[in-house]
């Protein structure tokens, strides 16, 4: 008697639990968090969250990470690197960049989609030498966020879009460490980068000998963090290149990087970039004049991720496809193809990572670095995902509730 009610509320609530079964959780949690920090950070608790997590616990001579802020961004987020590298890795070893015809148009699109918004940053706040650091802030795309909206839209978006946004993103990762590692490295220590490179190739060994214990792996990589960190190369690198070492050789069906990365991705994604959304994505926007709201920052930031990977991304996949180099992905309209290089101007995660490496102590820069973000990255999430909604004609979209109800218990 009670499935006739029960049948329509949950189909009325089938949409909601959508969001949370699909690949849109992660990102849906991300915009949340960004905007409760937005919220306090703008409320009567502004300084009590501003020294929460920037209150000095001693002085940096005695140890550099002497805040939480410091431990969320250069300790914290050494997962969130270390799963980043597990997947670049599983993706060239295996996956979609494990051959030429798979990765030649993610590569490509992937440095048109850097290099015009940082040409796009430039041509806008380069006159200015303070601003200049910020070039590479626009050029990364945040994998969760722009993930999280093809989530939301569900099955209309063809599959070969999904997969490639997903190795776009992918590349665009690898490219966002090459540029943390070559232009945000402060004054090296010879004596700390060798030992690094010690410690990196002990881990190459523990690799190519076969040990099969993942905790070996994670003492060393703990020491390699600490290296790095001495060195002056940021300690987020090392993430990547101790998960670089992983094995992925199969011994009992699965590898032990495959292992690593399905234990570790969740607490990536639900844990590690929330938190680092939440301590950096609060700006005193109340306290800020307009003049600095609109200011050539935030508006080289916001026009490079909103405009600059769009056009960078869209016009290379033409001209690929037009001269043969690739083929234009399966069962995907121009519009529909369009629609997703807008989703890579989501720049969240990376760009507030790297606009503190870029302006460090300059809590001004910052501030209007964060509005650029948020700018940018809300225009090409809320534009990217009607493009595709008014674009995508699937017949497999009727599917997308019934899916995520049955997956329901």
């Amino acid at each position: 008697m009670l499935e006739p009610i029960r049948s329509p509320i949950r189909r009325a609530f089938a949409p909601v639990r959508a969001l949370f079964v699909s690949d849109a959780s992660a990102g849906v949690l991300l915009i949340l968090v960004a905007a409760a920090a937005l919220v306090v950070a703008n409320s009567p608790l502004a300084e009590e969250y501003h020294d929460l997590f920037h209150a000095y616990w001693w002085p940096k001579e005695v140890f550099y990470l002497n805040n939480l802020h410091k431990w969320i961004n250069d300790g914290l987020m050494v997962l969130f690197f270390f799963v980043v590298g597990l997947e670049v890795k599983r993706e060239l070893v295996a996956g979609q960049l494990s051959s030429a015809d798979k990765r030649t148009l993610p590569i490509i699109a992937a440095v048109a989609g850097m290099a015009v918004p940082a040409l796009i940053y430039v041509a806008i706040a380069g006159g200015d030498p303070k601003l200049i650091r910020g070039w590479a802030i626009p050029a990364a795309t945040d994998i969760a966020f722009a993930m999280g909206v093809l989530g939301i839209l569900g099955s209309r978006v063809p599959a070969s879009l999904r997969l490639f946004l997903l190795t776009v993103a992918i590349v665009d990762d690898i490219g966002a460490v090459l540029v943390i590692a070559i232009f945000y490295t402060s004054e090296l220590s010879v004596m700390w980068l060798a030992i690094s490179v010690a410690i990196f190739a002990l881990m190459v060994g523990m690799n190519r000998f076969g040990v099969k214990r993942f905790w070996p792996f994670v003492l060393v990589a703990v020491a390699l963090w600490l290296a790095v960190l001495f060195s002056g190369v940021h300690a987020t690198i090392a993430g990547v290149l101790a998960a670089l070492t992983i094995p992925m050789r199969k011994t009992d069906g699965h590898s032990m990087l495959e292992k690593a990365e399905h234990g570790l991705a969740p607490w990536s994604a639900y844990f590690v970039v929330p938190i680092f959304g939440f301590a950096n994505a609060g700006v005193h926007v109340l306290e800020m004049s307009m003049d600095e709201v609109f200011a050539a920052l935030p508006l080289a930031i916001a026009a490079g991720l909103f405009l600059g990977k769009q056009l960078g991304i869209f016009t290379i996949v033409v001209i690929c496809v037009k001269l043969g180099i690739a083929r234009k992905p399966d069962n995907a309209s121009w519009m529909e193809i369009w629609g997703v290089t807008i989703l890579t101007g989501i720049g969240f995660t990376m760009s507030l990572f790297v606009s503190g490496l870029a302006f460090g102590d300059n809590q001004l820069l910052i501030d209007e670095a964060k509005i650029g973000i948020l700018l940018g990255s809300i225009m090409s999430a809320v534009i990217g995902y009607v493009a595709l909604r008014l674009t995508t004609k699937h017949p497999e979209e009727k599917h997308l509730y019934s899916e995520a109800e049955g997956s329901t218990p």
